[in-house]
């Protein structure tokens, strides 16, 4: 095996344990503070009717459900069905948390997808706008977007544009059945406009940011004053050589903020109704379905670490110096 390889091999294999350890500091937080909070999911899960039951019968459900064992049982019982394929029984629905997740995931990355291509839509153009005439009014019309993206809270835009959606234009999507792409892709994207604009207008306040600082940074190094006397044209300059290497902290941005957005779109999906894993982990949380919660927080820790991934691997496209290094 030759040396680029055996290195390869190495960052592989140490990315590969950095993962594993991430996702096992992750279930164990969860698992010990689900258990952390008062009352059990018998209780939750069946409200008044838990008084009515009988000692045996609250003690066989427990035994059912394998929460009269010890913690330390409980957890490393719950790994190994991970493990084995198995997310576990949802004690409030009464069906398995893979179907729950299999149905909630799509509608939540889909949201996530939509939010960060609307956040890049308007925070790339911005902030390049901004730096173009740093301390003019374009500069001040950018920075103010920015902070109004950054100050108001999303469940305040969410209902904001709900109400006025619904009250003031008679458009109110959010208001029927939630329509899968495949059923009727039409109403889907209905359906997702408002939600997607409110986490993408959000999201764009520190992409414009970061846009701003990178090409103000970009701008005045030696390769761009080069190609400035060779006679590049601005237009061209800023595209080719300032834009793409402005790039590279926008995708770190934008890497963290769709990760964050795979499990923080909780509110914006119980404004709008729409049945993604954010409302799935608040449901659970409500009723102490650890099932549920355990196992969708995991997903959601998975795929962030993947997103990340996936940006690593992205850096290696926009910067030419990460893939000769």
């Amino acid at each position: 095996m030759s040396r680029d390889s055996l290195q390869l091999a190495r960052r592989i294999g140490w990315r590969v344990l950095a993962v594993a350890a991430t996702l096992f500091g992750v279930a164990l937080l969860v698992f010990i503070m689900l258990r952390a909070i008062p009352g059990d999911q018998i209780t939750a899960s069946l409200g008044t009717e838990a008084a009515a039951l009988t000692p045996a019968q609250q003690a066989a459900l427990r035994a059912y459900y394998g929460i009269d064992q010890p913690l330390v049982t409980q957890f490393f019982t719950w790994l190994h069905e991970l493990l084995s394929g198995n997310l576990g029984f949802s004690v409030r629905s009464r069906t398995s948390v893979a179907s729950l997740t299999a149905s909630a995931l799509p509608v939540t990355l889909e949201l996530a997808l939509l939010s960060i291509v609307i956040a890049l839509l308007i925070g790339i153009p911005v902030g390049m706008l901004a730096a173009a005439a740093p301390n003019t009014w374009r500069d001040g019309v950018g920075q103010v977007i920015a902070l109004l993206g950054l100050s108001i809270p999303s469940f305040l835009l969410a209902s904001f544009l709900l109400t006025y959606a619904a009250s003031g234009l008679g458009f109110n999507p959010n208001g029927q059945p939630y329509a899968a792409p495949w059923d009727s892709l039409s109403l889907n994207l209905q359906q997702m406009a408002l939600p997607a604009l409110t986490l993408g207008f959000g999201i764009a306040a520190p992409i414009a940011r970061t846009t701003r600082t990178a090409v103000l940074a970009v701008r005045d190094e030696d390769f761009v004053r080069t190609a400035r006397a060779k006679g590049v044209g601005e237009r061209l300059l800023r595209r080719r050589h300032v834009l793409r290497n402005a790039l590279l902290p926008v995708t770190t941005m934008t890497g963290l903020q769709l990760g964050y957005l795979l499990g923080g779109a909780v509110v914006v999906e119980q404004i709008f109704s729409l049945p993604g894993i954010g409302r799935q982990v608040l449901l659970g949380i409500q009723q102490k379905d650890y099932a549920v919660v355990q196992s969708t927080v995991l997903v959601i820790a998975l795929a962030f670490v993947l997103v990340n991934v996936i940006t690593d691997l992205a850096y290696r496209v926009v910067d030419p110096r990460v893939r000769a290094s």
